[in-house]
């Protein structure tokens, strides 16, 4: 007994030190950070920002991993776009000081905390970047990401014809853990804190789905592949996020031309517009574009006709909140102060244009450095393009996260996409993932 208890000991060990693999920590990141609603656990004064489980998750993260993060400080330091991140969070911090002490246009721990949420998207990235992924590891990701959006289907499916609570973030009160109801005509959220988070996720995750169905051979994957897109295809359509629709069928196009699947693309597009056709709410906000952008034509025509005479032009509610209030207010806090911008959280809630959300919180340096990040996770991702005739799971990762960066992209001219914790967590833990296979010598070996 005692010779079974001494053996024992050594497992044990090898047990717990296993359940420490980082690589479990990225898979229930996956699963936490998408599918725990934003619950506060307490509010912090004099701001709408909570503090939530996921937060907790990160830090605990952030703590069992720190040595390890240490020991390849040289290695990950090295990495271009995590110097870049460092450069923005830097040229960050002026900012908050600035915004602080000259242009006086923040609170002092409200500015900290938002820098510090920076941080903390970040943070992701480098865990992922600090290890090698192997085929394994990269099947237990996808895996995951089919538990999510089927999980966040049915919730979404409950929303909107079972009433199941709904917990957003999209103002002050409701950020509060209000739980509201569907209302028809509405959009759906499911776990997210708002549609545009939602929509932007599933552009993060449908390419992926595409192109892994190319790689995997038995019949159950392919068929949990499929119902996944379908799934999220649901909930993307749901979702009535017009440009998140566009971008979409943006990155998968451009995911599935990067692996020559060109009737792929043929049969993607149709599925999609099949569940489009079937959003009469979806249809009626496109439509109500196109009658817009008529209606100012011909309204043009009409008022040059006759001498400048004043003719009333009808408004699509979102587009003229951009045009009118959003965006003029975003290019205003960039004439206060041009270099470093009138920081974090100076211009209110909502910009729904990260590019100019950065230069009026961040100004010229602020945008540029951030751009930088941008560019050298392009350069990096580009570097492994195109992709080896051979498929396989690291090719797979790789063209998938190719297609959704180019989709959030144009996704960001239209949605502060960037700044939402949930979707943000998650591209910056992709990208990180994408990068360790784009940098490691024997990716392609490894994910075979």
């Amino acid at each position: 007994m005692v010779y079974l208890k001494e053996r024992s000991r050594p497992q044990l060990m090898r047990r717990l030190l296993n359940l420490l693999d980082p690589h479990y920590f990225i898979a229930v990141l996956i699963i936490v950070i998408p599918l725990y609603p934003k619950f506060p656990l307490f509010q912090i004064s004099g701001t709408f920002v909570s503090v939530r489980a996921e937060d907790f998750v990160l830090l605990v993260s952030l703590i069992v991993f720190s040595v390890s993060f240490l020991r390849k400080a040289g290695y990950l330091i090295s990495n271009r776009v995590v110097f870049s991140m460092g450069l923005f969070l830097s040229v960050a911090a002026l900012s908050v000081l600035s915004a602080v002490f000259v242009t006086q246009t923040v609170v002092p721990h409200i500015g900290l905390l938002h820098w510090l949420r920076r941080v903390e998207y970040f943070f992701p990235f480098v865990l992922a970047l600090s290890i090698k992924h192997t085929k394994s590891h990269l099947k237990l990701y996808l895996a995951c990401l089919v538990v999510v959006v089927n999980y966040a289907f049915v919730y979404g499916l409950a929303q909107k014809y079972f009433s199941l609570p709904i917990v957003t973030t999209q103002n002050q009160e409701y950020s509060k853990g209000v739980a509201l109801r569907y209302t028809p005509g509405g959009h759906i959220n499911s776990t997210f804190a708002g549609h545009y988070d939602l929509a932007s996720f599933l552009i993060l995750v449908l390419p992926l789905f595409y192109t892994s169905f190319f790689v995997f051979r038995d019949r159950l994957s392919k068929l949990l592949l499929s119902v996944s897109v379908v799934t999220s295809l649901w909930l993307l359509v749901n979702s009535v996020s017009r440009i998140s629709i566009v971008s979409y069928l943006v990155a998968v196009t451009l995911s599935l031309a990067l692996i020559k699947k060109y009737k792929a693309i043929l049969v993607a597009a149709l599925i999609s517009l099949l569940f489009i056709a079937f959003s009469s709410n979806l249809l009626s906000r496109y439509s109500r574009i196109i009658e817009v952008t008529i209606d100012k034509i011909s309204t043009n025509f009409v008022a040059v006709a006759a001498s400048e005479e004043s003719v009333p032009v009808s408004e699509d509610r979102s587009t003229s909140i951009r045009l009118n209030v959003e965006w003029p207010r975003a290019l205003r806090a960039l004439t206060k102060n041009p270099l470093l911008g009138t920081g974090f959280s100076s211009i209110t809630l909502a910009t729904d244009n990260d590019y100019l959300r950065l230069l009026g919180e961040t100004g010229a340096v602020g945008f540029i450095s951030f751009i930088a990040v941008l560019l050298w996770l392009a350069v990096t991702v580009s570097m492994k393009l195109p992709v080896n005739k051979t498929l396989n799971f690291a090719n797979m990762w790789v063209v998938g996260f190719a297609g959704s960066f180019t989709g959030i992209l144009l996704n960001a001219m239209f949605i502060d996409i960037f700044e939402s914790s949930k979707f943000a967590t998650m591209f910056w833990l992709f990208a990180g993932i994408v990068v360790s296979i784009c940098t490691s010598v024997n990716a392609n070996e490894e994910a075979k």
